[in-house]
């Protein structure tokens, strides 16, 4: 009974909470751990517009060079470099992040565990203020004497070190201002996220009880605390050597540019684990609910995914086997980069397993689960060649990374955060989104998505470079230029596919069926709450948790899922 009475951190909650404060306590300046949530998602679909936008451009200039591309016009080398840098800089770390991290991360992580809010509210709306900063610089470094910044979104140093080597001048110090701003950001979400998840747990709310979704949050958050000083700390070299003339990676000052791609690659690989466990976790909470079967493995997914934390700081260098670092690396980053596909394989598997033999059901989340399933398979066996060594050789820096990278990136963040999106719409909206809609979306998103991107593996092995602005010159690019305009018109459809989403959104959020508390019958914590949740999420007294998140189809039983707060029966 002790157990059921608000705690002392309980108190200190209602006392720093927002309910009754009006419009800008609740709705801007809120401490609420939903609504900051959604203002993740309102950033990250803002900055999906923006990055989809570029991308269009890139994909005309690719196809039908030299001509006027609506709303931009003709898009020079200069241009084309800008679009490059800045569609990867916004769709890594300005949509992925904020949807999969910040969106969900604030959204499910305090409701899965039984706990009424994140350990620390002020903190959490602190870190939606510093992204929406963030996001107002990067905004601002587009209007700037000398455009946006155009060094590559990986910013190499000396093209990055000097402003005539770009043109970019505030431009790419802004750029490196609005990523500092929003590793701040995270770095506070993360911390936030770790301390909620050990601290505010719900009675009976065990580690081994809590649903893999949180794990894989944890995980990110982790990876992202433990991999991004190195590279604020090279951030700073490089502002450094941009604005006050240091030499950290100037060559003939004796400076070493290639301090920076190890500095920036220690971060970054382990980065595309940050962007695809949040996902994973997604899929491991919908294939069981659609299958009405437990989680296949939930012990061995957890130690893989710890292997794949532990692992993702040990191969960065692969990404630099054309750098001009020592070659000895090369087969020790070769066998690891290649190792860290064992506990993935390992997950995918387990994912495979639960739907054997289930009784499945094909609704929205669960066709945007398996097509996750289905094209990060792909992407993974073609990332198997980019990890050796003498094939990358030849491959670095083609559109055959470009087909790979989307083809494991796209697939998690977008497939899998729209699993995750249409699942936990009715809990986060409080309405039901349209399943015939969500289907077409479905359909559309998976054929044209394969139509954009599979051919880029051939262009690439004929030779064409991913910062190539204009391919016209290239006599053995010339017999494949069919295969950009292919991409491009495929592009522009994959980008209309996205139309049945948002009228399914609007539709929904104006005229949609109310949604109950569990439409999907599942049995994990959140769906014992009303949809949308009340504030502070659990009434007088939290729940008591008395089983795990899994419990789908047990042998005599009356129904096929039963809820965590289902008590055992006596004697069990």
């Amino acid at each position: 009974m002790k157990d059921l009475l608000p705690t002392e951190a309980d108190t200190r909650h209602l006392e720093t909470h927002d309910a009754g404060l009006g419009f800008w306590r609740t709705w801007v300046f809120s401490t609420d751990h939903k609504t900051i949530a959604k203002q993740y998602l309102a950033w990250g679909l803002f900055w999906t517009v923006i990055g989809g936008f570029l991308s269009g451009v890139m994909r005309w200039q690719l196809a039908w060079p030299g001509s006027d591309v609506p709303g931009w016009g003709v898009v020079g080398p200069a241009a084309y470099n800008v679009l490059v840098t800045m569609h990867g800089t916004i769709m890594v770390f300005f949509v992925a992040m904020p949807i999969g991290l910040g969106a969900f991360g604030n959204f499910l992580i305090p409701l899965m565990i039984g706990a009424r809010d994140m350990a620390f509210p002020r903190l959490n709306m602190l870190s939606i203020w510093v992204f929406g900063l963030a996001s107002l610089v990067l905004l601002v470094s587009f209007f700037v004497p000398g455009g946006a910044a155009s060094a590559g979104w990986t910013g190499y140093p000396p093209l990055s070190g000097k402003v005539e080597y770009t043109g970019s001048n505030w431009g790419l110090t802004l750029w490196l201002l609005a990523h500092a701003l929003e590793f701040a950001a995270f770095l506070m979400g993360g911390v936030n996220f770790l301390t909620t998840a050990l601290t505010l747990r719900a009675p009976g709310m065990t580690l081994m009880r809590m649903p893999l979704a949180v794990w894989h949050q944890l995980a990110a958050a982790l990876i992202f605390l433990l991999s991004v000083g190195p590279l604020i700390a090279g951030a700073v070299m490089l502002l450094l050597d941009r604005l006050i003339g240091t030499r950290f990676y100037v060559p003939g000052s004796g400076g070493d540019p290639l301090l920076w791609q190890h500095l920036f690659w220690f971060f970054g690989h382990p980065e595309v684990y940050v962007l695809l466990l949040p996902p994973v976790g997604f899929v491991c909470e919908v294939l069981p609910v659609f299958s009405r079967k437990p989680i296949f493995g939930y012990r061995w997914i957890l130690w893989a995914t710890g292997g794949v934390v532990g692992l993702s700081f040990m191969v960065w260098a692969h990404h630099m086997f054309v750098s001009g670092m020592d070659p000895r690396l090369a087969m020790p980053f070769s066998i690891s980069t290649i190792l860290i596909s064992v506990p993935v394989a390992w997950v995918l598997f387990a994912m495979i397993a639960t739907l054997w033999r289930g009784s499945i059901s094909f609704e929205t989340p669960m066709l945007f689960a398996l097509g996750f399933i289905a094209m990060f398979v792909f992407g993974g066996l073609t990332g198997i060649f980019n990890g050796s060594a003498p094939v990358d050789i030849y491959l670095r820096g083609t559109y055959f990374v470009v087909a790979h990278f989307h083809y494991t990136l796209f697939s998690s963040t977008v497939f899998g955060a729209f699993a995750g999106f249409y699942y936990w719409f009715p809990k986060m909206f409080g309405r039901m989104l349209s399943g015939p809609l969500g289907r077409l979306h479905f359909w559309l998103t998976v054929v044209f998505f394969n139509l954009t991107f599979f051919l880029m593996h051939n262009i690439g092995l004929a030779g064409m470079t991913r910062r190539t602005a204009d391919p016209r010159p290239f006599e053995m690019l010339k017999p494949h230029q069919w295969i950009n305009e292919w991409a491009t018109v495929a592009s522009f459809l994959l980008l209309a596919a996205q139309i049945p989403f948002v009228v399914n959104v609007v539709r929904s959020l104006v005229a949609g069926a109310p949604a109950p508390a569990n439409p999907w019958q599942a049995s994990t914590l959140e769906w014992s709450v009303a949809s949308p949740p009340p504030h502070l999420n659990w009434g007088e007294a939290l729940p008591v948790v008395e089983r795990g998140p899994y419990e789908y189809s047990v042998p005599g039983e009356s129904q096929d899922w039963l809820p965590q707060r289902r008590p055992l029966a006596t004697g069990a």
